[in-house]
């Protein structure tokens, strides 16, 4: 198994892109902590887990909440001894809303999620990463993390720095055993936009532009397969830069 003896921790591993990467992870021998802001999710996707033979143990956690992310590592730490693997997946959508109509509370709150939330559990993560030597960092990122009109501005900003925190990381703490990488998955069925009001019409005409030159939507599965990849030792020379999977869509 590719990551036998491996702790991991997944946020927003609840549904979606999240509870497939935990999912895999634990096939894959791994024991791992199930973060998302809902807790029955999380204890679902744990249920899943333990169902395979798998290990693993739920943590409520809003990315959001500095004091839930350090409780979510702190968690690995006191239930398995220690963290390998740190998948940030975590995110919300924007509602497509454009600049010009962006207000500060929307655009802090996404950021708050999508970018800050990563930060802060890398932050965390660091530290135990270097004291052993090794770590490996998962951000999922987007296809609108590298170009300019796949969401509104404040998901597409904060997912364009995401992009710049990995590279960052990566290359920083790359002497020290520790890899940062990050996917960019195109469009891939999730409810990622559950419970989001309807989107804004000036910025869902412009961001739906491109859709008819996209190949197909993706499953979560198949985006937990490339984390596995970056997780895992078979993509040690890996680091500091961002898989795009998308079917092709961005290659147009």
């Amino acid at each position: 198994m590719k990551l036998e003896g491996k702790v991991a921790v997944v946020t927003g591993a609840g549904s979606g892109m999240g509870k497939e990467i935990a999912v895999l992870f634990a096939k894959e021998g791994a024991k791992v902590v199930v973060a998302d802001l809902n807790e029955q999710s999380a204890q679902a996707t744990v249920a899943l887990i333990e169902a395979g033979n798998g290990t693993a143990v739920a943590v409520a956690a809003n990315v959001a909440k500095e004091d839930d992310v350090r409780n979510m590592i702190d968690t690995a730490v006191e239930k398995y001894g220690t963290l390998d693997i740190l998948v940030n997946n975590a995110g919300i959508m924007d509602g497509m809303v454009p600049a010009h109509e962006l207000t500060d509370e929307a655009w802090e709150r996404v950021f708050a999620v999508n970018a800050t939330g990563p930060m802060r559990a890398i932050r965390k993560a660091l530290p135990l990463f270097m004291a052993k030597g090794k770590g490996s960092i998962v951000n999922i990122a987007s296809v609108g993390g590298l170009y300019g009109s796949r969401a509104g501005a404040a998901y597409t900003s904060s997912k364009h720095a995401v992009v710049g925190l990995t590279k960052n990381v990566g290359y920083q703490y790359a002497k020290l055993g520790i890899r940062c990488n990050a996917i960019a998955p195109g469009g891939v069925k999730t409810n990622i936009g559950a419970g989001s009001s309807a989107p804004n019409e000036f910025g869902m005409e412009k961001a739906m532009a491109g859709m008819g030159i996209n190949p197909r939507v993706g499953d979560p599965a198949e985006i937990a397969a490339v984390a596995l990849f970056l997780a895992s030792d078979e993509s040690g020379f890996v680091n500091g830069t961002v898989i795009t999977a998308d079917a092709g869509w961005t290659a147009y």
